[in-house]
């Protein structure tokens, strides 16, 4: 079958079955970033288990992190000429084999082997799909059409964890992985059924990634991402442990507390969705702010606090961070037209280094402070990351 390449008149209306694409593309980008982070909410089993201590164990989420950073830059270089339809298909199928390995690995070696099997997929994946929704729906639509499909890197990103965190404390972590490895096969044919076959795109040469890295509007919306991602990364890593062992608050209730940080990012979500094509400036640097301080306060909570104003704190994080993802994503894609796919294989690299570095930064800083004195660094970090934002002219819609 020929393939096609999809092109849009301005007012051109989106069927229902483009749609369809869009959401599970959406759905895709929720198990991917879900297989990633799911060992945040799993350190202390996995610690327990394997014989590490929980910083070590934090690590299958660095090393994951940096692999899928290198696979994104890879991909933009080597699979450009490749149809985007039975690719995506096939990165699918290897992360629920990595997924699958994971949940049945006896010894830590292997688990870390089966992991970075999934980042190398993970990458090439991540990098793609923007610019696949690109091709699906017309430029007015785009923000929408982001919005669906990063939403659930979002989601995943806030709600996956507690998601895997309530697995494991029902029936182990290997069940935990069990399911994610289920969800990434439902993917898999969520987007084999709804994807139409859509045209690649030109071979990408490393020149036009030099190209994107020489533009001030990139450079300063990379260097945002870095350090907002790094920071919270370095905090969430560590959320089960504050959790646990700083605030003192019971097993059920710390799952509990997760899911809640997880709805607040579907909340996010749907603001992202109203308000990105007419302000996203704003919406950037006001969830920023929430973020430093939602993260600033809950690093200094002691013991003895209400569980509420945890509760609240926690929806203030998870809400502003989705909103931030989704955020800068659209962003890069909006600045970016006709040089989408190296600008946001940059953005992946650098989204997915931010998360390695993060959870490596946060070991270091507990191996030298107390996980409150981790959460304080956090949140000026991400303060910090307000001001390239502020010198960004606001894109156009």
């Amino acid at each position: 079958m020929e393939q096609i390449n999809i092109q849009h008149k301005p007012q051109e209306a989106v069927s229902w079955h483009t749609w369809l694409a869009v959401t599970a593309l959406g759905f895709s980008s929720f198990a991917i970033v879900t297989t990633e982070l799911a060992p945040i909410g799993l350190l202390s089993p996995l610690a327990a288990e394997f014989g590490q201590t929980e910083g070590t164990a934090g690590l299958i989420v660095t090393a994951y992190a940096w692999v899928a950073a290198l696979a994104a830059l890879l991909s933009a270089l080597f699979l450009g000429r490749l149809p985007r339809k039975p690719l995506l298909v096939g990165l699918m199928l290897i992360l629920t084999l990595s997924s699958t390995l994971a949940s049945l690995g006896s010894a830590f070696s292997t688990l870390v082997i089966a992991r970075m099997v999934g980042a190398l997929a993970h990458g090439a994946f991540w990098a793609m799909i923007g610019t696949v929704g690109a091709q699906l729906v017309p430029p007015q639509k785009m923000g929408l059409a982001t919005s669906i499909i990063f939403g659930g890197v979002s989601v995943a990103s806030v709600l996956g964890v507690p998601l895997a965190n309530i697995l494991t404390q029902f029936d182990g972590w290997r069940t935990a992985f069990t399911v994610i490895a289920l969800l990434s096969l439902l993917t898999t044919f969520a987007i084999a059924w709804t994807l139409p076959r859509l045209s690649s795109s030109a071979l990408i040469d490393i020149n036009a990634l030099g190209r994107i890295l020489k533009n001030s509007t990139f450079r300063r919306l990379y260097i945002a991402t870095a350090c907002s991602i790094m920071a919270h990364f370095s905090a969430f890593t560590f959320i089960e442990p504050l959790l646990s062992s700083s605030l003192n608050i019971r097993t059920s209730l710390i799952s509990t507390l997760l899911v809640t940080f997880g709805v607040a990012g579907v909340i996010g979500n749907v603001i992202t969705g109203k308000f990105i094509d007419h302000h996203l400036k704003s919406l950037v640097l006001l969830s920023l702010s929430l973020m430093a301080l939602s993260v600033l306060v809950v690093g200094n909570l002691t013991a003895a606090s209400p569980r509420l104003l945890v509760a609240i704190l926690l929806c203030g994080w998870g809400a502003s961070v989705t909103i931030v993802f989704v955020g800068f994503q659209t962003w890069i894609l909006r600045e970016a037209g006709a040089a989408a796919m190296p600008a946001s294989a940059i953005y992946v690299a650098i989204f997915n280094a931010a998360i390695g570095a993060g959870a490596l930064a946060g070991a270091l800083i507990l191996s030298v402070t107390s996980i409150n004195g981790l959460m304080g660094i956090a949140a000026f970090a991400i303060a910090g990351s307000i001001i390239p934002v502020i010198l960004i002219k606001a894109p156009s819609r």
